[in-house]
């Protein structure tokens, strides 16, 4: 069905596709700014909290991603991700009215499985939409979608949990996702497939074994896959943590915390994230391999800031450390998403998607918040409330072993896409 006010221009396409990533992250990570309020509600140890944080959207999140990124494929791409969006929004507003702790994991699992057919989707149309010499700038556009979508979680989700409470954060967040729902039906129509790499759609699909072998032969793949997950591990931990980390230790608001969190991981991520595409794609014009030394160099910066971040008294100091590593926290994305895009036909692009975000999610998502809850509550009779700050700060060996990966997968990079560019020719 065609949209009846559709806008055909490609930017506008990378606007909508981006605006349903920054709902995706709003309802996915709302529930950071929120833990508190919940732990206090319903007596939830940091070990539930991270369950609730990690796996019960993360399981689903991954799985069911790679049999609708397969569908994507094969079908109307735009309604898959109109579909998902519809489900997971009102999984959101579900949210509102559950009465005890696991009918919250209830519901964020159905959270999880309309998230989960967005992302693969959304790559594969971006991919159609920009050649591989602009690809990385525009997926990082694209990516730069959850650095907003964080900044009106924490900005928005902490003022309304303070004077409204933590389910009508919920429920508003819930309903601005059904907005961008009708807006996406009636101004986007699918784009043609192929169309950027001047390739012709033989509409030949693939299934997921093949998919998987063609990735997972490719070095650079198997690094870059497994790069991704160890920086989502402390990022993911982190989002999940460090507004009860701030509340604990440093005895901050949710609106405080809100405020400090929008400024530095909404704006300056997303200034940083969409930064870190262009400069991919212009340090990859002479070798493609290079992209993905962007994310060593920013994981090497961020580093050293953890300490003053995680260990200081002075917020001060805290917030200055927290600048700069927020700033550059998601600059594997683009790089990453551009990387996979290249290295598979036309239709693998949404499974190849679909893979890489089962690898990242299934080992990030799923054990980052959950073993970091773990490590605060077995510390925590020795440290008190200061054993969150430590059990965060041991997820810097996640980011070191992340930059070690990338720079493994930029030495094969170059050599497998132009493997794959002769066998597509």
């Amino acid at each position: 069905m065609s949209a009846p006010f559709a806008i055909r221009h490609r930017h506008y396409i990378l606007f909508m596709v981006t605006l349903v990533y920054v709902v995706n992250f709003l309802d996915r990570q709302i529930l950071a700014i929120l833990l508190p309020f919940i732990k206090h509600e319903f007596g939830a140890s940091d070990t539930e909290l991270g369950l609730l944080s990690g796996p019960a959207f993360a399981v689903i999140y991954a799985v069911l991603g790679v049999p609708l990124a397969l569908i994507a494929d094969r079908v109307n791409r735009r309604n898959v991700i109109a579909v998902s969006l519809a489900i997971f929004s009102a999984a959101t507003i579900a949210c509102n009215f559950v009465a005890n702790f696991w009918q919250l994991i209830f519901a964020r699992g159905f959270v999880g499985i309309g998230e989960a057919g967005t992302a693969p989707a959304i790559n594969s149309i971006i991919s159609d939409l920009y050649p591989p010499k602009e690809r990385a700038s525009a997926l990082a556009i694209y990516s730069a979608g959850l650095n907003i979508g964080l900044l009106i979680a924490f900005f928005g989700g902490g003022i309304t949990a303070q004077h409204y409470g933590w389910r009508t954060a919920f429920l508003l967040a819930g309903i601005f996702g059904i907005v961008v729902v009708a807006l996406f039906l009636l101004t986007i129509e699918e784009p043609a497939r192929g169309h950027s790499d001047g390739m012709a759609d033989s509409g030949q699909s693939h299934d997921l074994a093949a998919t998987f072998r063609h990735l997972w032969n490719q070095r650079s793949f198997r690094y870059l896959s497994l790069g991704t997950a160890m920086s989502s591990y402390t990022g993911y931990a982190g989002i999940a943590f460090v507004p009860s980390f701030l509340a604990r230790s440093h005895h901050m608001t949710a609106t405080e915390t809100g405020l400090l969190l929008s400024v530095t991981t909404g704006i300056f991520g997303f200034i940083g994230t969409a930064l870190s595409g262009v400069i991919a794609d212009r340090v990859g014009k002479k070798d493609i391999g290079r992209i993905m030394l962007v994310p060593v160099v920013a994981s090497l910066i961020g580093v050293p800031f953890a300490p003053f971040f995680y260990l200081s008294s002075n917020i001060y100091v805290v917030i200055l450390a927290l600048a700069l590593p927020q700033f550059l926290g998601a600059s594997y994305l683009g790089p990453a998403y551009a990387a996979t895009q290249s290295l598979v036909p036309l239709r693998m692009r949404a499974t190849a998607a679909a893979i890489l975000i089962f690898i990242l999610n299934i080992i990030a998502l799923t054990f980052g918040p959950l073993i970091t809850g773990w490590v605060s509550d077995l510390l925590r009779p020795a440290l008190g409330d200061d054993s969150l700050r430590w059990a965060l700060l041991a997820n810097v060996v996640a980011t070191l072993a992340g930059a070690l990966l990338y720079w493994l997968s930029s030495r094969h990079l170059r050599q497998d896409i132009e493997r794959v560019s002769g066998i597509q020719g």
